[in-house]
């Protein structure tokens, strides 16, 4: 019997590695991990700029002075990284899927067949995603606010432009067409995040009186209400971004943060010949509790600044009969002078 069994052992082992290597592939084939996907390995990269040169406009980013003439670093103006990234897929059946992934990128799973992709960071507060059944419609806008003391700029031909919140900082890309096929391996997809939303550094200089200002803020009309997301192209309404300021030792200052200029980028854009205005207000309350307003015309600033930049004003003066009339001896509290009120739209 011993001889017997020694005999059939080497078909045995034979037999079972046969077994083996069959069973091996059916796993291969009918197992879901090993099966051909749509799949995509997203890998995102941020152009992180706060700003970006016009043809006329300043060269900020090489400017030979500045942290000496504005105090800070260039490279402190430049957003983050966001905190997530939002990938919605159109499928050529008019439907549309929506994938939330880590802001850096990682693997997503489309249908086979062809799309149009947006991507976009999903971290956002203040930004209103709308049409976004479309990626012909889709657009970022931002929420509206109201400011009671705030009635239009004097340098505006229309006064009663939509006034907003600042947007969050919001970055976009987008794929007009991309073909997803089943394969054993993703495909790899690299994506550079461009800014959506950029920031002017305004400056108001003071040539008198500044030594009277207790609170700040501002508003700066003309700005485009929204941003398209299937091109970067703003929206041609405009909008006034309403913001707070802080009192610094040469006057009031504000990074404010928009969607740059209506209709822009487009092929007929010439700075200087734009119809469109642009304006500042500065409305400061005084230690003694007045409250006042300046109005400025900043058009030939921004016109040659379309997506952020830097906005000074200078020679503003309080005088003295004004912001010691009635003593200093007003409690000045930020509550007094009227809050802003945010509107809350449907989503």
């Amino acid at each position: 019997m011993k001889r017997y069994t020694m005999k059939y052992v080497p078909l045995l082992a034979g037999m079972l590695t046969v077994f083996s290597s069959c069973e091996h592939k059916d796993l291969c084939f009918d197992h879901e991990e090993h099966a051909p996907k749509s799949e995509i390995r997203v890998k995102a990269e941020y152009e992180k700029e706060w700003e970006l040169t016009c043809g006329e406009g300043p060269d900020w980013k090489n400017h030979s002075t500045w942290s000496t003439v504005f105090g800070m670093e260039y490279d402190m103006l430049r957003p983050g990284i966001p905190d997530g990234l939002r990938v919605q897929a159109y499928h050529a059946d008019g439907s549309n899927s929506v994938l939330n992934i880590a802001p850096e990128g990682e693997i997503v799973r489309l249908r086979p067949g062809e799309h149009s992709v947006l991507l976009y960071n999903n971290d956002t507060e203040y930004i209103v995603f709308d049409d976004m059944n479309s990626f012909a419609s889709a657009k970022a806008t931002t929420r509206a606010r109201t400011r009671s003391s705030y009635i239009g700029n004097s340098y505006l031909a229309e006064t009663d432009e939509n006034t907003v919140n600042e947007p969050d900082m919001l970055y976009g890309h987008y794929i007009e067409s991309y073909t997803a096929e089943r394969k054993t391996e993703p495909d790899e997809l690299s994506v550079t995040m461009h800014p959506l939303v950029f920031t002017y550094l305004v400056r108001y200089e003071f040539s008198h009186g500044l030594k009277y200002v207790a609170l700040a803020r501002g508003a700066l009309a003309g700005m485009a209400g929204a941003v398209w997301l299937n091109s970067g192209r703003t929206a041609e309404e405009a909008a006034t971004v309403l913001y707070d300021c802080t009192v610094e030792d040469f006057g009031v200052q504000a990074r404010v943060r928009s969607f740059g200029i209506p209709d822009y980028p487009n092929a007929l854009y010439k700075a200087r010949a734009s119809e469109r205005k642009y304006a500042l207000n500065l409305e400061v309350r005084l230690r003694n509790g007045k409250i006042k307003s300046f109005d400025f015309d900043v058009t030939d600033q921004v016109a040659v600044q379309p997506r952020g930049g830097v906005i000074v004003v200078s020679g503003i003066e309080i005088p003295d009969e004004e912001g010691m009339e009635g003593g200093s001896g007003f409690d000045v509290d930020i509550e007094d002078w009227g809050e802003y009120e945010d509107i809350e739209l449907p989503l």
